[in-house]
C-alpha cells in the first residue's frame, strides 16, 4: 500500500503548533546572536514537547513526483494524462506536483495571466491540472500545484509592459535574468498590484480543481541583488527614514526585504483560510462533510543558500505555521554529497516541527540520469531520517529520461523501492539541534 499523505491518514493526530509560531514572531525581532540561542532552546524543549512521546504525532511520509509541461506531452494528451495517473498509483506515489504557472503562463483559462501557448494550440479547453486531480483523487492520491516560476516573468510579457513598476531592479539599474534560454525579470513582492495578482493566479486553481493544496518554490523568493528600484527605494525610505544601503548582504536590508516576502505568504494563507470557509459553509449547507484546508507546500534549497541568495527563511516560515508541507531540494549527484546536505543544521531541526519534511531528488532530466541503485540508496538514506521522497521529475522517472536502464525497469523497481519504503518502522524521534556554531547566520 502506498504511504498514506497526512490529509488521508485518520490515526495521525494535529501537533500544537502555536508555541512554534510564538517562537517565529520572536525570532523575526531579534538579532542573529539571540536567534541562534533561542533556536538551541527550542530544539532541546519546544518540538519535542509540543509533539509528546516520540512516535505519537510524527507527520507521514509522502512519496511524490513533479510533473510538468517541458519536455513533455504529458499535459496535451488526456488519455495520457489517465495513464501517467494510474501508473503512479500502482508504483506507490502518494502525491502529486504538476506545474501550473511556467514562463508567465497558466494552464487553464485566467482572468489574471494568458493561456501556454502549446496548450492554446493543442487544446484550449483541456485543462490539464483539473484532469490530472480527478484522476488522481479517484485513486487516493493528492494532488498539490507547484507554481514553478513564482514571481518571475519573462521580461516582454505584457504584464511588464503595462506595469514596469512592478519590477525589481538592480543596483545598475538593469533587471534581466537570463533563464532557460530566456530573459526574465522579478516582480516586486512588496507591491500590492503584484500581490493581488499572485494570490489571484493561486486562489482561481483551488477554486477551480479542488486541489488538496500548492506549492510555492525557490522562485517565491527576492533575489538578494534586487530591490534598487524606485518603488522599492521609496518604500524603504518611508519604513526606516534612509537609503538602501549599497552592500546588498546588510543584514537589516536583507531582514527587511525578507519580511516583504514573508508579508506576502501571510496574505496568501489569509486568502487561501478565506476560501476555505466558504468551502465549509457551502457543505454544511448541503449537509456534506467539511472539506480539508488548502495547504500551503514549498520547496526551497537548502537553507543557507535560499536565505543568503533567494531572501527565502523557510526556518521562519515553517515554524510560524506558514507552511504546512517543506520539500527541501538535494540534487547532489554522489549518494555521498547526498547524504551529506541531509544534515545541513536547519534540515535536521525541522525533523522536529511537527510537519511533513521531504527530500527533493533529481530523478532524471536531460543528460542526468541516475541509475536505480543511486536513487534507491538516496530514497533510503531520506526515509531513515523520516523524510518523503519527491522526484524531479515525471519523465524522469520511466519516460524519455529514464536512461539506459529503460522504462519498464525502472517502471518495476520504483514499485519495488516504494513497497520498501512503507514497510520502514515508525518516524524516528527528533534528533539534537546541533551546536549553536554550526547554525547559519541572518
Amino acid at each position: 500500500m502506498p504511504l498514506l499523505p497526512r490529509r488521508l491518514s485518520a490515526s495521525a493526530p494535529e501537533v500544537d503548533r502555536q508555541p512554534l509560531r510564538r517562537f517565529s514572531r520572536l525570532k523575526a525581532r531579534l538579532p542573529a546572536w539571540c536567534n541562534l540561542v533561542l533556536a538551541g532552546l527550542l530544539a532541546a524543549t519546544g518540538p519535542a514537547a509540543a509533539a509528546g512521546p516520540a512516535g505519537s504525532t510524527q507527520p507521514v511520509r509522502r512519496i511524490g513526483v513533479w510533473l510538468t509541461n517541458s519536455p513533455s506531452p504529458l499535459y496535451y494528451n488526456p488519455a495520457l494524462i489517465e495513464q501517467a495517473v494510474g501508473e503512479l498509483a500502482e508504483a506507490g506515489f502518494n502525491t502529486l506536483y504538476p506545474n501550473v504557472w511556467s514562463r508567465g503562463a497558466t494552464f487553464h483559462r485566467s482572468r489574471w495571466a494568458p493561456l501556454e501557448p502549446a496548450l492554446q494550440q493543442a487544446n484550449p479547453n483541456l485543462d490539464p491540472i483539473c484532469r490530472m486531480t480527478r484522476a488522481a483523487q479517484r485513486r487516493g492520491l493528492e494532488v498539490i500545484p507547484w507554481f514553478e516560476y513564482g514571481l518571475m516573468e519573462p521580461a516582454d510579457a505584457d504584464v511588464v509592459r503595462r506595469q514596469p513598476d512592478w519590477v525589481l531592479a538592480k543596483r545598475d539599474g538593469s533587471t534581466g535574468y537570463p533563464l532557460h534560454g530566456r530573459t526574465m525579470v522579478w516582480l516586486n513582492p512588496a507591491h500590492p498590484g503584484v500581490r493581488q495578482r499572485f494570490i489571484g493566479l493561486i486562489s482561481e486553481i483551488v477554486q477551480r480543481c479542488g486541489v488538496d493544496g500548492v506549492q510555492l518554490d525557490d522562485h517565491f523568493a527576492w533575489p538578494v541583488e534586487l530591490g534598487y528600484d524606485a518603488y522599492t527605494r521609496a518604500l524603504y525610505r518611508q519604513a526606516t527614514g534612509r537609503e538602501p544601503p549599497d552592500d546588498q548582504h546588510d543584514r537589516a536590508w536583507m531582514r527587511w526585504r525578507r519580511q516583504q516576502l514573508t508579508a506576502l505568504l501571510r496574505e496568501l494563507r489569509a486568502a487561501l483560510r478565506q476560501l476555505d470557509d466558504e468551502a465549509a459553509a457551502r457543505a454544511r449547507a448541503k449537509g456534506r462533510p467539511k472539506p480539508h484546508p488548502t495547504l500551503v507546500s514549498l520547496s526551497p534549497g537548502p537553507f543557507r543558500f535560499a536565505y543568503n541568495k533567494w531572501l527565502q527563511d523557510w526556518e521562519l516560515w515553517a515554524l510560524g505555521g506558514l507552511v504546512d508541507d517543506l520539500i527541501v531540494q538535494n540534487y547532489a549527484y554522489s549518494v555521498k554529497g547526498f547524504e551529506k546536505d541531509l544534515n545541513q543544521p536547519a534540515l535536521v531541526k525541522a525533523r522536529g516541527w511537527g510537519l511533513p519534511v521531504e527530500i527533493g531528488i533529481l530523478a532524471g532530466f536531460g543528460g542526468r540520469t541516475p541509475d536505480m541503485a543511486t536513487l534507491s540508496e538516496k530514497a533510503r538514506l531520506s526515509a531513515a531520517r523520516g523524510h518523503g521522497v519527491i522526484y524531479f521529475y515525471w519523465e524522469g522517472l520511466w519516460g524519455q529520461h529514464a536512461g539506459r536502464e529503460g522504462g519498464a525497469f525502472r517502471q518495476n523497481a520504483f514499485r519495488q523501492l516504494h513497497r520498501s519504503l512503507s514497510r520502514l518502522p515508525p518516524l524516528p524521534p527528533p534528533l539534537p539541534s546541533p551546536t549553536p556554531q554550526a547554525r547559519p547566520q541572518r
